[in-house]
């Protein structure tokens, strides 16, 4: 059992079964919806999410004429998972997970619509701390 929260703990959730993939996604949607340089989601066909707490303050926006939509807590603004594809699969946050996960990323994707700062970032000095 995967359980995972919202920032403010209002929305809550365990999720029963495997993730298939796990992209860290650079297109511009994705940039727009995380306010950084690409989403980090977990993707499962099979998987079960069970709501504990909060499911009425999920809210979900779809871009227009698209497939992309992103749910988040209607408190905090937080990302929190939602069901894509009519039901078939489940999108999952990675950083909505309070469960320590062995998963690692599949790929980058869409690594042509990336930042443009978003280029040689291991060359930047890594702090444990706030500066």
């Amino acid at each position: 059992m995967i359980v995972g929260s919202c920032l403010c703990k209002t929305v809550t959730f365990e999720i029963s079964g495997e993730f298939n993939q796990f992209f860290l996604c650079h297109c511009s949607r994705c940039q727009k919806g995380t306010g950084t340089a690409h989403a980090a989601n977990l993707f499962s066909t099979t998987a079960v999410i069970n709501w504990s707490s909060g499911q009425e303050k999920v809210k979900t926006y779809r871009v227009p004429e698209t497939q992309h939509s992103r749910s988040f807590c209607s408190v905090c603004g937080s990302a929190v998972p939602n069901m894509q594809m009519g039901g078939e699969l489940l999108v999952v946050p990675a950083g909505s997970l309070d469960s320590d996960i062995s998963r690692r990323p599949n790929a980058h994707i869409c690594m042509s619509s990336r930042a443009t700062w978003d280029r040689d970032l291991v060359a930047i000095p890594k702090v444990d701390h706030l500066p």
